[in-house]
Order: C-alpha cells, then sequence, then structure tokens
C-alpha cells in the first residue's frame, strides 16, 4: 500500500473509540498527522511528521502537570515537584497511558518501525501522546486538554508523592553519590543507526569508574535507565528502589 493511500485510509478509520479514550474531538487532518511518525513521513518522501505538534504537546502537558501538583500539594518543596512531574511526563509513564487505550494500533509507522514492533514501543507510544495534547490544544484551546490530560493522567499525578527516587533518577543518583563523597556522575553516551531509527547506549561514571548502563531511544531515556541502575548498585539496602526495565547492571567497582 502506497504512502498516500496509508495517509487516506489512517483519516477514514474508524477512529471514534480512540477519541472516546481521549474524551475529545480533533480535526481530521490534525488527528492524522499527530499519528504520523516520523519512521513513515521518511518512507513516504519527507511528508510532515507529529515531531512539531509533539513539540507543543510536551510544554502544554508540562503547564498542565505543574499546575495541578503546585495547587494540590501546597507544602511540598520546588525540588520535589520537579521530580513528581518528571515522574508523570516520562516516557514510562505515558506510554502506560497510550497502551491502555490502544493508541499503538492508530500510529502511522514506516515498514522498519513495524517490523520491530515499533507499535509497543515506549518511546513511540509517548511521544504520540504527545503530539495528540498538541494537536488538542490547537483545536479547542486550553480548558479543553487540560480536562482530557487530567483524565489520562489522574492515576499518576495521585502516585507520583509515593515513587521516592524513582521520581527522577539522575538526580536521586547524584544526591546519593554526593552521600558518600563521590564526585557528579558523568554521562558518557554513545548512538547508533539511522537519524529515523536510532539508538542509545549510557554508561555512568562515578570518579572515573563504570557503574550502571542504560539504553533507549533517546539520550535522555538511556541516562536516565543508566542512572537507575547506579542507584541500585550505589544504594543496594533492601529498602531501595527495585531496578526494573531492560537495561544491564554491571557489578559496582570494589
Amino acid at each position: 500500500m502506497s504512502a498516500r493511500r496509508q495517509v487516506d485510509q489512517a483519516a477514514r478509520t474508524d477512529v471514534e473509540t480512540l477519541l472516546q479514550a481521549l474524551g475529545t474531538t480533533i480535526d481530521p487532518e490534525l488527528l492524522v498527522l499527530a499519528l504520523t511518525h516520523r519512521s513513515f513521513a521518511h518512507e513516504a518522501g519527507g511528508i510532515p511528521t507529529n515531531e512539531r505538534l509533539e513539540f507543543l504537546g510536551d510544554s502544554i502537558l508540562g503547564l498542565i502537570v505543574t499546575e495541578h501538583l503546585y495547587r494540590v500539594h501546597a507544602d511540598v518543596p520546588e525540588g520535589d515537584l520537579a521530580r513528581m512531574r518528571a515522574a508523570i511526563v516520562s516516557q514510562k509513564a505515558l506510554s502506560t497511558v497510550a497502551t491502555s487505550i490502544g493508541l499503538g494500533e492508530y500510529i502511522l509507522l514506516g515498514r522498519g518501525e513495524l517490523a520491530t514492533g515499533g507499535r509497543r514501543k515506549p518511546s513511540i507510544l509517548s511521544d504520540t501522546v504527545e503530539a495528540l495534547i498538541g494537536a488538542t490544544y490547537l483545536c479547542h484551546g486550553l480548558e479543553p486538554t487540560r480536562a482530557m490530560v487530567t483524565r489520562l493522567v489522574t492515576p499518576l499525578m495521585e502516585s507520583a508523592a509515593d515513587l521516592g527516587a524513582g521520581l527522577d533518577w539522575k538526580t536521586s543518583l547524584q544526591e546519593a553519590a554526593a552521600a558518600q563523597g563521590k564526585g557528579a556522575p558523568v554521562y558518557e553516551v554513545t548512538g547508533e543507526g539511522p537519524d529515523h531509527a536510532r539508538f542509545f547506549t549510557a554508561v555512568v561514571l562515578l570518579d572515573g569508574e563504570a557503574y550502571g548502563t542504560g539504553t533507549g531511544s533517546s539520550k535522555k531515556v538511556a541516562e536516565q535507565e543508566a542512572a537507575q541502575n547506579s542507584y541500585a548498585l550505589l544504594v543496594p539496602d533492601p529498602g531501595a528502589p527495585q531496578v526494573g526495565g531492560a537495561g544491564t547492571t554491571t557489578a559496582a567497582p570494589s
């Protein structure tokens, strides 16, 4: 099927289930744009992608979540609020939201991404959630978008205060390293693959020695996973948060 036909099909697809899950309506052209991943656009000869909508949606999401946390957690200091926000708008959290509404089935993906399970990739899912937020904002303005975001992420906002170190692994690692008299963590990141399908590996160095590693479709994700794995090595007591995800962990230096 040609790229043009796939776009036309997406525009005609019964997306009512998706829109009902979002609790909104979106202009059909904006909806198709919000669902167009760069891998599809690349194979289609450079048609517009959802990245500009993602950029807009990221800012709108941040504003809505920040205001909610400010109002609800009146006695929480700024640093903790920032960690709570980071957890709520993280790739992992947003991809969970996307999975809960079956978003992956609607995303326009290139053949390469389809072959490698792109409909289930957290990076693609979370980016598309942000693009849909951006599209909703352009169609309806802030308040209807706030209502949609609140419906989708209320469980995340309600649980954010209980996540502890997992709110922001990089900050938690830096604080743990300082408490043990170590220097600030240094992240060495390498990337491979074409521009539309990059893959990154991050290694955390503490005082020049390698600790945890992490992988992901962006530098940010790889660094957070590396920080999480390093934190588990640096703070290995039974009460420490458990390490999860697909990243590998190196043995703590002696």
